[in-house]
């Protein structure tokens, strides 16, 4: 009976803790997408990225999280006319398309709890001024939602939570939804998820009294150019629950042709993060490494986290928009 209250304790504090719902990534500027779903498609280009990160390492049942997604821009075929001198119209080819699609897997352990899941999403751009594009996005997640057994021993094998719904796993469904401002100097994103707030099934059942909180994320970054081939690049990311206790990300970030990426953020839940990056043709390597300033520091060797992905259709002339990896 004492491990069954133990269980239900942690996931009830799991349910109402604003922190570690869902997956921090230190890395989200190279993969936007993992938080909002009108990213999916913005750059024109079709990515596939591979995230793996570790938090706490040296702290047992601490968080971990692995995901891998991918974007793309659906393309239409068209024809457009340029005047020639003599009057006469030309037709030429041109590829064009405002809709996005994207998609990815997940496993995320957070202690006892485990999640594997998935989202489809749909973005849709439009152009401002011919030079400024406004995305909007719509996602669908589903996950399985579990107690990890194997973290748990019952002296009693006819123990009821031995047959609890969370100790087989339940489907949760949910959605997210997102905007995303972008041009060559800026960008600025607003999501919202676990809009459904996914009602979890403790037991048999209670089960309408237990919800997830919804999450709200806005994000930006801005462009200095220092030189021909050098920029800097400020970004803030706050990331906020239902409870209203907002957490943010403020960073900034060394470029250095399109190739090389060096940062530093600050995350106000006393976090120091420097990550780096490089890029060889369509092949992207990040690591990012997390110091915490809490107690929990002296018993880890820190946080790591590595990506790696893919992108491919860089080509100025199939697309108008300048390329932000």
């Amino acid at each position: 009976m004492k491990r069954l209250l133990f269980i239900l304790i942690f996931v009830v504090a799991y349910i109402h803790a604003s922190g570690q719902q869902l997956p921090i990534y230190s890395q989200y500027l190279y993969n936007k997408y993992l938080i909002n779903p009108a990213v999916a498609g913005s750059d024109g280009y079709t990515s596939f990225n591979l995230t793996a990160r570790e938090q706490w390492v040296g702290y047992y049942g601490a968080p971990r999280t692995f995901s891998f997604s991918g974007q793309t821009r659906l393309l239409k075929k068209g024809l457009t006319f340029k005047h020639r001198g003599s009057g006469r119209q030309v037709y030429r080819p041109k590829s064009d398309g405002k809709v996005g699609v994207g998609g990815y897997v997940f496993n995320d352990v957070n202690g006892l709890i485990q999640r594997t899941g998935f989202q489809i999403s749909y973005a849709y751009h439009l152009w401002l001024r011919n030079s400024t594009q406004l995305s909007m996005g719509l996602a669908f997640t589903g996950y399985h939602f579990k107690i990890n057994e194997k973290e748990i021993s019952f002296e009693n094998s006819s123990e009821p939570w031995m047959n609890n719904d969370l100790r087989r796993g339940i489907f949760v469904p949910d959605a997210i939804a997102g905007i995303y401002l972008l041009n060559s100097k800026y960008n600025i994103g607003i999501s919202a998820d676990q809009l459904f707030q996914a009602s979890l099934k403790v037991g048999d059942y209670a089960y309408k009294n237990y919800k997830l909180d919804r999450h709200f994320y806005i994000m930006g970054s801005y462009y200095f150019q220092i030189n021909h081939d050098a920029e800097l690049e400020p970004s803030v990311l706050i990331a906020m629950s239902g409870q209203l206790k907002p957490q943010a990300d403020l960073g900034l970030t060394y470029i250095y042709n399109q190739s090389f990426w060096a940062g530093l953020s600050y995350r106000t839940s006393k976090a120091l993060i420097a990550n780096v990056g490089v890029k060889y043709q369509n092949i992207f390597f990040g690591y990012a490494f997390d110091f915490t300033m809490q107690e929990i520091q002296r018993v880890t060797y820190g946080t790591h986290e590595i990506t790696i992905a893919l992108k491919f259709g860089d080509s100025a002339r199939r697309y108008r928009w300048l390329d932000r990896y």
